[in-house]
């Protein structure tokens, strides 16, 4: 989960233009100025990335749920669990 949560990291400080050294699993999205265009933008590079689908519609309330750059990595974590092996 270590290697999920830093490639997380790397993607979301690149979408935010920060250092990957300044984001911890508790770095608050609202905080670091995200809004839901960033949210989606980051949705697709981690897709990119990991070769993975992740289970996101923009009008789900759930989609609230996503707070912190730690839930962020927790559902890339879930869709790579769940992927089928090839």
């Amino acid at each position: 989960m270590q290697d999920t949560f830093e490639a997380v990291k790397a993607i979301v400080a690149s979408q935010i233009g920060r250092d990957p050294s300044e984001i911890t699993e508790t770095t608050s999205l609202e905080e670091a100025g995200y809004d839901s265009l960033d949210v989606l933008e980051t949705i697709f590079a981690i897709e990119e990335r990991f070769d993975i689908r992740v289970p996101f519609d923009a009008n789900d309330p759930s989609v609230k749920g996503l707070k912190t750059v730690g839930d962020i990595a927790r559902i890339v974590g879930e869709a790579l669990g769940s992927r089928a092996p090839a």
